[in-house]
C-alpha cells in the first residue's frame, strides 16, 4: 500500500511541487521569524553574557532589565563587599554616548566602564589588543561592527582618534562583543575614563560584579547579598531572564512575531489542505478502485497519512535549508544582524507544526475517500 500510495503522489509532479513548496514557504516563515524573535530579545541581556568570571549582579531594587539599570550610590560596593562569602566586588558604570569621528561620522554606543584594578565584566574576546591595553591614557576597546561603521573599509587596527563628548579617545583594542539591544555598539574604558565620557549626576553605579569565594553556594549568597544590603542580588541567568521579561512585558516585540508566525501556519494549513484535496479529488478512481477489491478506510488513511508525511519531510527540509542559509549569511562580524541565530527548539517547534499542518489537511482531504461509494464512482 505505501509503494501505491508513493506513486500516486509522485504521479502527479505539478500538485506535489505545490504541496511541497507550500510547507516549505511556511516552513521558513516559522523558522525565520522563530529564530529572528529569539535572538533579538536575547540582544537585551548580551551585556550580561558577555560578562566572563561573574557570578553575581548586584543592582538597584527599582532595575527592571539591565540596559536599564538605576544608578547606586558608590558606598554600595563597600557594603556588598561586607557580606560573607563574596570574595570580591568590582563596579561597572553602563552608559549611552556618541562617537564621532575626524571624518564627521557618529554612531551611538553603549559604553561599559570597569573597575580600573580589576578590569571585570570585559568580554574576553579580542580581535586586536587585550584587555591591560586600557590601563593607558584616554583608552578605549570598541567592537569590530562600530569600527566599521564609523571607518568603513579600513582595515581594522588600533590607534584611532575619536570624540566623545568633547573629550578625546583613543581606540587601542578591538572586541569580538555581541552587539546591544538599545545602543548595538559596545565600547569597554576604565571606570574613571567611562566617568568622564559620560558625565552625569551624582549616583553613577550601575552594577556591582560580585566573585563569590571558593565553595560560596550562590543561592545562599544571593539572599544574604538581598538581606543585608536591601539591594536586589541575580545570578547571571536569573540576571537575563529578567531582562528578557522586561522585553517581552514592555514591547511589542511578540504580538509582532506572533502574527507573522501564526500567519505561515494559517499560509500553511491553506496552501496545504487545498492541494491535497484537489490531490484526493483527482485520485478517486485510484481510491474507489482500492475499496472495491477490499481495501479498508483504516489501510486508505495509513496511505494518506503517508503521502502527507512524505510531502512534510521534503518541504520542512527545504524550509529549514533555506532558513539556516539565511541565518549563516547574516551572522557575520560586520553585520548588523551580528548574533543572530537559529536555535534548534525553533526548528523542533517548527517540525512539530508541520506535522500538525499535513496531519489537518489529510484528515480534511480524506473525508472524501472514507466516504466514497465506489459504484457511484464507477457509473460515473
Amino acid at each position: 500500500m505505501i509503494s501505491i500510495a508513493l506513486k500516486m503522489l509522485f504521479g502527479d509532479p505539478v500538485k506535489l511541487a505545490g504541496l511541497v513548496l507550500g510547507i516549505a514557504f511556511s516552513t521558513l516563515l516559522m523558522t525565520q521569524q522563530g529564530g529572528f524573535f529569539i535572538s533579538l530579545i536575547s540582544r537585551a541581556s548580551n551585556i550580561v553574557g558577555e560578562a566572563k568570571g561573574v557570578d553575581v549582579w548586584v543592582i538597584d531594587p527599582q532595575t527592571e532589565t539591565a540596559e536599564g539599570p538605576k544608578p547606586m550610590r558608590d558606598v554600595e560596593l563597600f557594603r556588598v563587599r561586607g557580606v560573607d562569602g563574596v570574595a570580591d566586588a568590582s563596579p561597572l558604570v553602563q552608559s549611552t554616548a556618541t562617537l564621532r569621528t575626524a571624518e564627521r561620522r557618529s554612531i551611538a554606543a553603549t559604553f561599559l566602564g570597569v573597575d580600573d584594578a580589576r578590569l571585570l565584566g570585559i568580554n574576553p574576546q579580542f580581535v586586536i589588543g587585550t584587555p591591560e591595553d586600557l590601563r593607558r591614557p584616554d583608552a578605549i576597546a570598541i567592537d569590530r561592527l562600530g569600527f566599521s561603521k564609523l571607518w568603513p573599509g579600513e582595515p581594522l587596527g588600533p590607534g584611532k582618534v575619536i570624540e566623545v563628548n568633547d573629550r578625546r579617545a583613543v581606540v587601542v583594542a578591538i572586541t569580538d562583543a555581541l552587539p546591544g539591544f538599545s545602543a548595538p555598539v559596545i565600547v569597554y574604558t576604565r571606570i574613571s575614563q567611562a566617568l568622564a565620557y559620560t558625565p552625569g549626576g551624582r549616583n553613577r553605579l550601575s552594577y556591582i560584579l560580585v566573585r563569590l569565594a571558593p565553595g560560596a553556594d550562590a543561592g545562599a549568597a544571593v539572599a544574604r547579598i538581598s538581606e543585608q544590603t536591601g539591594l536586589k542580588a541575580l545570578t547571571s541567568a536569573q540576571l537575563q531572564r529578567m531582562t528578557i521579561g522586561y522585553v517581552l512585558a514592555n514591547t511589542g516585540i511578540a504580538p509582532s512575531f506572533g502574527v507573522v508566525i501564526a500567519l505561515g501556519a494559517i499560509v500553511g494549513i491553506l496552501v496545504s489542505g487545498l492541494t491535497f484535496t484537489l490531490f484526493v479529488s483527482d485520485n478517486l478512481k485510484q481510491f474507489a478502485v482500492l475499496k472495491a477489491v477490499g481495501v479498508s478506510n483504516l489501510r486508505l488513511l495509513g496511505m494518506v497519512a503517508t503521502q502527507a508525511l512524505v510531502v512534510a519531510f521534503i518541504g520542512y527540509a527545504i524550509g529549514l535549508f533555506i532558513a539556516t542559509s539565511f541565518f549563516d549569511g547574516v551572522n557575520k562580524p560586520l553585520s548588523d544582524l551580528k548574533g543572530f541565530w537559529l536555535p534548534w527548539q525553533v526548528a523542533a517547534l517548527s517540525a512539530g507544526a508541520v506535522l500538525a499542518i499535513v496531519l489537518i489537511a489529510s484528515l480534511v482531504s480524506i473525508r472524501r475517500v472514507l466516504s466514497l461509494d465506489p459504484a457511484t464512482v464507477f457509473r460515473g
